[in-house]
C-alpha cells in the first residue's frame, strides 16, 4: 500500500493505481499493442521516538501501537528500509474490438505470515477485457483516488483499503458516471473476545466461516472539479468452531457498508481528499483497526442467585466501524509539494470483547517533497499515531520518516 503510488502522484509516479492503469491502457488502446516493465528502487529511514510493534517498525499503524508502556521495550527505534521498493509489467492490445489489459505488479513489504520480512508480497494480478475485469485488484468498496500524496506506507487508517480477488462488471456513460457491481473474496475476522476466558479450548477453535462471496457496487462521476463516489459492500459474515459436533457454536451476522468519499480541485494542482465510511461488518476491508465479528453478550435467560454469576446468552455481532479522512494535497511549484492531513477509525466494541480490544485509531501526517524529475522523489514526513482499547488505555507514537525513490520504465528507453 505504497502511499506515493496513489492516484495523487500518478502523473508523477509510474505505476499508478489499478484504476488507473486500467483508464490508462483504455486510453492507449488505439495506439495499438504496449508491454511494458515499471517498478521503483526505494529506501525509507525512519527514526521512532516511541515504539510499536517490532514487525511493524517500517509503517505506521495505531492497531500496532502498545497501549501498555515497555509491552515492546524502550522507546525509540531507527530502521532502514527497502521494503515499498516496487516491479510490475502490464500490457495491453485489442482483442475483438475491446481492450485486453494484464497487470502483474508486487512490492517487497512482507504481510500475514511474513510480516516484519522484505519479502515479495503481491499487489495486482488481474486482466479486463471491456467492461470485465477478474483478478486481484482494488476492491470495489475502495477509492484509492482520495489516497493523499504520503510517503509512509501504510497509509491513512480511516479509509477502505484492500486488494481483493473478484469478477466485477463495470457500465461507462460518456456523462461522467461510472457503475460497478462485483462479487469478491470473502474473509473474516472473527475476534473470540471473552470467549477464551470462559473456555480457552473453545475460543482458539472459533474459526471465520465464508459461505458466499462478498457483494461490492460503485458510483462515481468524474466532472472538472474532481470527483464523487458512492461505494457500498453486502456481506454475510460468519464462524463456525473446529473440532466439535457439527462445529457448534457457529452462526452468522449480515454485513454492510456505505464509502462517500470525493476528491475537490482547489487551484492550481492541489487537491483536497475527503471520506467517510460507516458500516458493521467491514473491518476486513478497512486500511487498520477492528474487527468483522465478535460475541455480544444478551439478556440474562435466569433469575439471580445470591454469589453465583448469572448465566448469559451469546450471539455473533458484526461490530459497526466509523471511518473519517482529510488530507490536502499543495503544489508549491513544479518540484516541491505538501501533504497534510488527520484520519480516525473507531470501533463499536461489543460488551463481550476483552478489555483491550482495539477501539480507536488516529493518524496525523505532514510532508515536504521534492521530485526534480518524474523518476526521482525525496521527501521528509512527520507522523503522529494513537491507539485507544475499549478500556481507556493508550498509547501513540511520534516518528520522522526520509524517503529515496528512483522509478524506470522500458518506455524511456524506447
Amino acid at each position: 500500500m505504497t502511499s506515493t503510488s496513489k492516484a495523487a502522484r500518478a502523473a508523477i509516479l509510474l505505476a499508478g493505481t489499478a484504476m488507473a492503469g486500467l483508464c490508462a491502457s483504455n486510453a492507449a488502446a488505439a495506439d495499438g499493442p504496449s508491454f511494458e516493465i515499471y517498478g521503483f528502487a526505494q529506501a525509507d529511514y525512519t527514526q521512532d521516538f516511541n515504539r510499536v510493534n517490532p514487525a511493524w517498525d517500517d509503517a505506521l499503524r495505531p492497531s500496532k501501537i502498545p497501549t501498555v508502556d515497555g509491552q515492546f521495550g524502550e522507546d525509540g527505534q531507527s530502521s532502514i528500509s527497502a521494503k515499498q521498493s516496487r516491479f510490475g509489467v502490464q500490457a495491453q492490445q485489442d482483442i475483438a474490438g475491446k481492450p485486453l489489459f494484464v497487470k502483474f505488479e508486487f512490492d517487497l513489504f512482507g504481510t500475514g505470515v511474513d510480516e516484519g520480512q522484505t519479502t515479495m508480497r503481491l499487489r495486482h494480478f488481474y486482466g479486463s477485457w471491456g467492461p470485465i475485469l477478474a483478478g486481484k485488484t482494488n476492491t470495489l468498496f475502495m477509492d484509492g483516488d482520495i489516497f493523499p500524496n504520503t510517503i509512509e506506507y501504510w497509509g491513512p487508517p480511516g479509509m477502505v483499503f484492500l486488494r481483493n480477488p473478484q469478477i466485477r462488471y463495470t457500465y461507462k456513460t460518456d456523462s461522467g458516471h461510472e457503475f460497478a457491481i462485483a462479487i469478491e473474496h470473502p474473509a473474516n475476522d472473527v475476534d473470540p473476545g471473552n470467549i477464551r476466558e470462559l473456555d480457552p479450548a473453545l475460543g482458539s477453535s472459533i474459526q471465520g466461516h465464508e459461505d458466499i462471496p462478498d457483494l461490492t457496487m460503485r458510483w462515481r462521476y468524474d466532472g472538472g472539479w474532481g470527483h464523487v463516489q458512492l461505494a457500498g459492500i453486502l456481506r454475510q459474515v460468519g464462524f463456525d468452531t473446529a473440532g466439535t459436533a457439527d462445529n457448534r457454536p457457529k452462526g452468522h451476522e449480515t454485513g454492510w457498508g456505505l464509502d462517500l468519499t470525493g476528491n475537490v480541485k482547489t487551484w492550481g494542482r492541489d487537491v483536497l481528499h475527503l471520506g467517510f465510511v460507516y458500516g458493521e461488518g467491514i473491518a476486513t476491508y478497512m486500511n487498520d483497526g477492528g474487527v468483522d465479528l465478535a460475541p455480544k453478550a444478551n439478556a440474562v435467560v435466569a433469575p439471580p442467585i445470591a454469589g453465583v454469576p448469572p448465566p448469559v446468552s451469546l450471539g455473533p455481532k458484526a461490530v459497526p466501524l466509523t471511518g473519517a479522512l482529510v488530507y490536502y494535497d499543495h503544489y508549491w511549484n513544479d518540484q516541491w509539494s505538501t501533504s497534510v492531513g488527520w484520519s480516525t477509525t473507531h470501533v463499536d466494541n461489543t460488551n463481550f470483547q476483552a478489555t483491550n480490544a482495539f477501539q480507536t485509531g488516529q493518524y496525523v501526517s505532514a510532508n515536504l517533497l521534492w521530485t526534480p524529475d518524474k523518476h526521482i522523489l525525496v521527501g521528509a514526513e512527520y507522523l503522529w499515531g494513537q491507539r485507544e482499547d475499549r478500556n481507556g488505555a493508550h498509547g501513540q507514537d511520534n516518528r520522522l520518516q526520509f524517503s529515496f525513490k528512483y522509478s524506470f520504465s522500458s518506455r524511456d528507453f524506447m
